[in-house]
């Protein structure tokens, strides 16, 4: 480990807030987490490889739902620099790692944290802290982060402290932020775990130190395989109770009530967003590769949530029919693209592999979504259009994908002639259609 003059350096600078820290990745995570530090009074270097993402944050234009343009600007205006340039990493104090990573082919990749580590390791010196928060699966940080930094700067593992902290951020969500959700933190070693905790003791009101980086690491694979696992449960028990006859909502409502030994989970289109359904495959894939185990309930979780937009292409299917009409040329309108209610992510979302499955069978698409102006769609095929009477009226069937505030039920029920619901949404409503 970093010798004792080094560790209380580091932790003088980050009680002093005089330590320059530097975020790798400006994205949902990442961004937050830099106007935090800026709010506590650090000197921030937001480091993003798109040059597009960048602009937009010098120019003050927020991308991110839970940073508003007012806050970039004060970010700004404190000294906050958002940059795409590596030589603004010379002298940083402090690194926390807030890249993507992604699934190819069902497999890890890495390439964005192995990129981060090799621009980080040329600015790294004795005493520099490094923090890596994007999801991976245990051992991540010290056999493949750690490597790359002391190779790439020269050090020994021991001359500078390394650690794991999973990010908790839930977009969109108005009740527990960054701040107020408890941050598990860890550290390589104990004197590293003693200055990652410093570092975010400073951002948020409590801290959860652990006793090793895997340990940290396998901490959010738990959280997320635990949600997969039940939302899977759910939406197999929805097709099943279908077919008995059974309110599966109602049944979950009732079950709610329960004060001890039962979480509320809920049945939909599929799963999505930036941690499911690929955490969980991440830790699937570690115990396949380490251990020669399967995973046997991430496995089952995943078929049946990868199985939900087919599902739903096929109710819908069955409801067109019923008003003799075919999927080919119906004109469908989803209700929703984001991966889940008052957010403007569509990463992973069962909303795209909805409008995949019905455009393959001919339908024509549009969609609405508040969150989501069309110029930001990005490579999504088909129009974003306003939730209004007009689109509504002129669809064949609507289709509700997600449960944003702004989708009116009554307007929906009034206007839209058919409607298939996957949120209960239209709950209480007189509609033409059906509840998933």
């Amino acid at each position: 480990m970093a010798d004792n003059a080094s560790r209380d350096t580091a932790l003088n600078k980050i009680a002093d807030r005089t330590a320059r820290v530097v975020v790798v990745g400006q994205g949902y995570v990442g961004l937050p987490v830099a106007m935090r530090a800026v709010e506590m009074g650090f000197t921030v270097i937001g480091y993003d490889a798109s040059i597009q993402r960048v602009a937009a944050l010098a120019a003050g234009q927020s991308y991110v739902g839970d940073v508003s343009d007012a806050e970039l600007a004060a970010a700004l205006a404190q000294g906050y620099l958002p940059t795409a340039d590596p030589s603004h990493l010379e002298g940083f104090d402090v690194a926390v790692i807030s890249v993507p990573t992604p699934l190819r082919e069902g497999l890890p990749d890495l390439s964005f944290i192995e990129a981060a580590g090799r621009d980080l390791a040329r600015h790294l010196r004795p005493g520099g802290v490094v923090v890596l928060e994007s999801t991976t699966y245990p051992g991540t940080t010290t056999e493949l982060l750690g490597p790359i930094l002391a190779e790439g700067s020269g050090l020994r593992p021991e001359e500078f402290y390394l650690g794991y902290s999973p990010e908790r951020i839930d977009p969109g969500n108005t009740t527990h932020g960054l701040v107020n959700t408890p941050k598990v933190v860890s550290g390589s070693s104990p004197d590293g775990l003693k200055v990652v905790d410093a570092f975010f003791s400073a951002l948020v009101d409590q801290t959860v130190p652990v006793g090793s980086c895997a340990e940290a690491e396998l901490v959010k694979l738990l959280e997320n395989t635990f949600r997969h696992v039940n939302i899977a449960l759910v939406n197999e028990l929805a097709m099943f109770a279908r077919e008995l006859d059974v309110d599966v909502w109602r049944a979950i409502d009732a079950a709610a009530t329960k004060p001890f030994g039962f979480m509320k989970f809920t049945p939909g289109p599929g799963v999505g967003g930036h941690c499911l359904p690929i955490d969980p495959s991440y830790l699937a894939w570690r115990v396949k590769q380490h251990l020669g185990h399967t995973f046997r309930f991430v496995e089952l979780a995943n078929d049946v949530n990868e199985h939900m937009p087919d599902y739903v292409h096929d109710r819908v299917t069955a409801l067109l029919n019923r008003d003799r009409k075919a999927v080919n040329g119906s004109k469908v309108l989803l209700l929703g693209l984001a991966y889940k209610r008052g957010t403007s992510d569509w990463r992973e979302s069962p909303s795209v592999h909805v409008a995949e499955r019905l455009a393959a069978s001919g339908a024509e698409i549009r969609v609405c979504d508040p969150y989501i102006p069309e110029v930001n769609a990005g490579a999504f095929p088909h129009p974003i259009v306003p939730f209004s009477s007009k689109e509504l009226s002129e669809c064949d069937l609507a289709i509700v994908l997600v449960d944003h505030h702004e989708f009116d039920p009554q307007l929906i029920a009034t206007h839209a002639p058919m409607v298939f619901d996957t949120k209960n949404l239209m709950r209480g409503q007189s509609f033409s259609g059906e509840i998933l």
